[in-house]
């Protein structure tokens, strides 16, 4: 989270904000006096949620105008139920209208993905295997979504394509096999950098593990096959399990003796929390 905090982050704020504003906001200049002060509550709706983008209220609030003084806000991860608060805001009302939908929309978001990737974690409690995250993000959100999933307590998996070597089906097409693949990376990259690769075959499971492969990403594939991957591949090579994975199969995933879990869904498909705010008489 401390990665998160030291991002600017006010371009992607701002962005959202001229997206809703465009030349004004129409409705609170005709209702709202110059120099007005107001006082906004926002409250949990969900009966259950991990609580994710509390920390972009400031930002938010104060991009808006609202020079905003926030208090009672609620821990980042903490899970919340249906009536709690999650902050109280003083500041110019203009700006705290201005700013109500965009910070509501980054909060149901990122508490959505952190709420989905609690509820992984907590389907493998007791496992060795972990959570992470994919690439499978909203274009130029993949910062607060993949904070989001370490609000939840899951971990990432490389922020882009500059973060590691992750040789997928169509670089293995491209280099003409895995043995090549694996070799081509190794020629450009640096001893810090893991390779990985995915296989989709218990065959090429073998071939990567012969290549040196550092981590195999296993597509697609059944748990008895995953199991079989383990002892091919040994202790030393990670091994991810990649698709097919959902709340139902994911424990069965974990047992199976894979190290990582990469689920897609926990970003692209995290359905957004109900969470509101309502100015205070």
């Amino acid at each position: 989270m401390e990665i998160f905090q030291q991002l600017d982050l006010d371009a992607i704020v701002k962005r959202a904000l001229d997206e809703d504003l465009g030349q004004g906001d129409i409705t609170t200049a005709a209702t709202v006096k110059p120099g007005q002060r107001g006082r906004a509550r926002i409250t949990v709706k969900e009966p259950s949620m991990i609580l994710c983008g509390g920390i972009l209220l400031e930002r938010v609030f104060s991009l808006a105008g609202a020079t905003p003084k926030i208090t009672s806000l609620a821990k980042e991860g903490a899970q919340l139920a249906k009536g709690d608060i999650v902050a109280h805001i003083e500041g110019g009302l203009a700006g705290l209208l201005i700013g109500e939908r965009t910070a509501l929309n980054f909060m149901q978001l990122m508490s959505g993905i952190a709420t989905a990737t609690h509820q992984y974690v907590e389907a493998i409690r007791g496992t060795h295997a972990k959570i992470i995250d994919t690439r499978k993000t909203h274009p130029g959100l993949r910062a607060v979504e993949k904070y989001a999933v370490r609000c939840g307590g899951g971990t990432n998996h490389r922020f882009g394509l500059d973060g590691g070597v992750l040789i997928k089906d169509n670089h293995i097409a491209a280099a003409g096999s895995v043995r090549a693949a694996i070799e081509g990376a190794k020629k450009i990259t640096p001893h810090t950098i893991r390779i990985e690769i995915e296989c989709e075959t218990l065959a090429q499971v073998e071939q990567a593990r012969d290549a040196g492969a550092d981590i195999i990403m296993l597509d697609n594939m059944n748990v008895e096959s995953m199991m079989r991957a383990r002892q091919l591949a040994g202790d030393k090579i990670i091994l991810e399990a990649s698709g097919n994975v959902n709340l139902d199969t994911v424990r069965a995933i974990a047992e199976a003796g894979v190290d990582l879990i990469s689920v897609g869904a926990i970003t692209h498909s995290a359905r957004a929390m109900d969470i509101s705010m309502r100015i205070e008489s």
